[in-house]
């Protein structure tokens, strides 16, 4: 995936976490509602459990840190196309008898790969988990990648790639990461090119699976109808074969580049806006002054000073927001928006003048409160309304390094936030010329 998506409400593109796994913000209430067990099998395999036997199913998420960035030069899209083919036969079952195995169990499987790690996730009834549990074992230890379902699935995807280069919405993605971030593997695109999934082999896809499913990069979340003892020989059966370490390319850390702007014409009748600022790490002292302080200048739908000034007061979009984007080795803060082609010029006036005024200003005691509240509160309903949801969520706190006890500390860290912490984030992160994206007619007197 892109790091590049649309925004709701017909908002601009924004980036997105691939993987993009959690929203930066948690509740007390979801911590005290369900107990989270750290299991760890013989093996050294670990996995976070939430027992819930409300549903007979069992849902399990994982991933394996190493995502599109480990796709070799010149056989960008390799890491997708692998992960695509792992349903598509292993072991001695071809992709029609593993694909009859898998309805036979009532059981779901998928995958899907960001920039820094490569997702999978099961759901299957309980009565069947054993049989579910070794058709994932097959996928993940002995997948065939076969020619003829290597060459269906390559041009499915190459189709895809040949359609969106005829959208330019689809089309500024490839353009503005490569932009923003230079040479450096985020600006590759996931899915690859025609030209680089072409020269993409079998052994190629054999080795990438080979360095990237290993034990020690691997984390996993479970939700269901089980138990400690049973989740730890699933661990075992499903994972326990694997190398205990990777082979992973390194990837050295990045930031986008600012002060620059850049241009898509397209004859369209609005025009599409992307904002890029510097961003704060996960792990930065200030990172939840920054994230309260996003909230408050875009970040929340509705109530932000972005969508009152933009968006209520003058009917310029229908919709502007901005985010707090994190990656393993690059963060960002962006904010999107669309308008029409006439009033862009005005849009992006507006977008500055608050902008500045949060950068100058800060924000007053009433919105922290009122953000406080809103992160500390809603976490809950997005993130742990379904069994899914709660599995996907514990996935991604993994791969953030945050711990078990994360949803507890993070309230602590919320709450301690103050004013004069979120003046201190603005100026540091609003105070920089931004890189500046726009999609459609050419703006009077830019020229990119």
């Amino acid at each position: 995936m892109n790091m590049f998506h649309r925004l709701p409400l017909g908002a601009a593109k924004s980036l997105l976490v691939v993987l993009v796994f959690l929203s930066p913000a948690a509740a007390t209430p979801a911590r005290a509602a369900m107990a989270i067990q750290q299991v760890e099998t013989t093996s050294g395999i670990k996995a976070w459990l939430v027992e819930d036997y409300t549903v007979p199913m069992v849902t399990i998420q994982f991933a394996f840190r190493g995502g599109s960035t480990q796709d070799p030069p010149g056989r960008e899209g390799s890491v997708n196309l692998m992960s695509e083919l792992l349903l598509e036969g292993a072991g001695d079952l071809d992709s029609d008898a593993f694909q009859q195995q898998l309805d036979d169990v009532g059981a779901k499987i998928n995958w899907w790969v960001g920039l820094d790690a490569v997702q999978g996730s099961l759901q299957v009834p309980v009565d069947r988990k054993d049989d579910a549990f070794d058709l994932l074992r097959l996928a993940i230890e002995r997948p065939r990648f076969d020619q003829a379902p290597m060459d269906r699935v390559r041009a499915k995807i190459v189709t895809g790639i040949t359609a969106e280069a005829k959208d330019p919405l689809a089309l500024s993605n490839v353009v503005g990461m490569k932009a923003i971030y230079g040479d450096h593997p985020y600006s590759r695109p996931v899915r690859g090119s025609p030209e680089s999934l072409a020269a993409a082999t079998t052994s190629d896809l054999k080795a990438l699976h080979n360095r990237v499913f290993a034990r020690s990069n691997l984390v996993i979340a479970v939700t269901g109808a089980i138990d400690a003892d049973a989740l730890k020989s699933a661990m075992d059966q499903i994972f326990g074969r694997l190398p205990a370490e990777p082979s992973l390319m390194p990837v050295s850390e990045t930031a986008p580049k600012l002060a620059q702007f850049i241009s898509l014409p397209y004859d369209l009748p609005q025009n599409d806006l992307l904002l890029a600022y510097p961003g704060v790490s996960r792990k930065d002292p200030q990172f939840f002054a920054a994230y309260l302080m996003n909230h408050i200048l875009g970040g929340e739908a509705f109530t932000s000073r972005l969508w009152n000034e933009v968006r209520e007061k003058r009917g310029l979009t229908y919709g502007i927001q901005s985010n707090l984007v994190n990656l393993d080795h690059a963060s960002a803060l962006l904010i999107g928006t669309a308008t029409r082609a006439d009033r862009a010029g005005e849009t992006l006036s507006i977008i500055d003048t608050e902008i500045k005024r949060m950068a100058d200003e800060g924000v007053t005691e009433e919105e922290l409160e009122m953000a406080k509240k809103t992160r500390l509160g809603g976490y809950a309903i997005h993130n742990f309304k379904s069994s899914v949801q709660t599995a996907n969520t514990l996935v991604g706190i993994q791969l953030d390094n945050l711990g078990i006890d994360f949803l507890d500390e993070r309230q602590r860290l919320i709450e301690a936030v103050t004013v004069e912490d979120i003046s201190s984030a603005a100026k540091r992160l609003l105070s920089a010329k931004p890189a500046l994206m726009i999609v459609g007619p050419p703006l009077e007197g830019k020229k990119g």
